[in-house]
């Protein structure tokens, strides 16, 4: 095994860095990361659950009718 001959503790590196809870903008944390907290995570996961989040899709009926006409 490998000693550290640093003379100290190593400095640790966050794998990612702290962005703002998309729920309530407190920075968040590994366990739940993009999250500040678990309840902000079961939150955003209840509102894809119930179907809240959709991408817009607009119908162009020009190219409907030119496949009508072959």
């Amino acid at each position: 095994m490998a000693e550290d001959t640093s003379g100290g503790k190593g400095k640790v590196e966050p794998l990612r860095k702290t962005r703002p809870c998309p729920e309530c903008g407190h920075p968040s944390i590994r366990e739940s990361y993009p999250f500040c907290s678990e309840r902000c995570r079961t939150l955003d996961l209840s509102r894809w659950l119930k179907g809240s989040y959709a991408i817009p899709v607009a119908e162009d009926e020009s190219r409907a009718d030119d496949e009508n006409r072959d």
